[in-house]
């Protein structure tokens, strides 16, 4: 069993346990992201946090590759809609385009992004689940 490191006092109403791991908190406080890739995360989670670009992005994830013209009619999104989620969302690095031609194809920016957006479904799906059940 771990001993427990230097402890610090604190105020008592800053805190319901008026002690303070140092040791853990110094640990913890070291493996923190940078600030600048917090404010990062923050923006692209900021960008999924709406609806309309979540089913562009739950598009993707299941056609992969698509124009914006299939895009806006998949999602039930006007064309100038999905152009301007398809912006911002490469805008954050999360879809990538690819041009041919005249034509623009938006795909998930990488496995990542993919990894991501399914494990966020997963959850979603496992909630719903618990909630169904009791």
């Amino acid at each position: 069993m771990k001993s427990r490191s230097t402890v610090v006092a604190l105020d008592p109403d800053s805190c319901p346990a008026p002690v303070v791991d140092a040791e853990r908190v110094s640990s913890v406080r070291q493996s923190l992201p940078a600030e600048d890739t917090v404010q990062d995360l923050a923006q692209v989670f900021g960008l999924l946090a709406d609806p309309g670009r979540l089913r562009m992005m739950a598009a993707l994830l299941e056609g992969g590759e698509m124009c914006v013209c299939d895009l806006a009619a998949a999602t039930g999104q006007s064309m100038s809609g999905a152009s301007h989620a398809l912006r911002l969302l490469r805008m954050r690095r999360v879809v990538k385009v690819r041009r041919s031609g005249r034509m623009a194809y938006y795909s998930l920016a990488d496995g990542h992004v993919r990894m991501l957006f399914d494990l966020a479904i997963t959850h979603a799906r496992h909630t719903e689940a618990e909630r169904s059940d009791g």
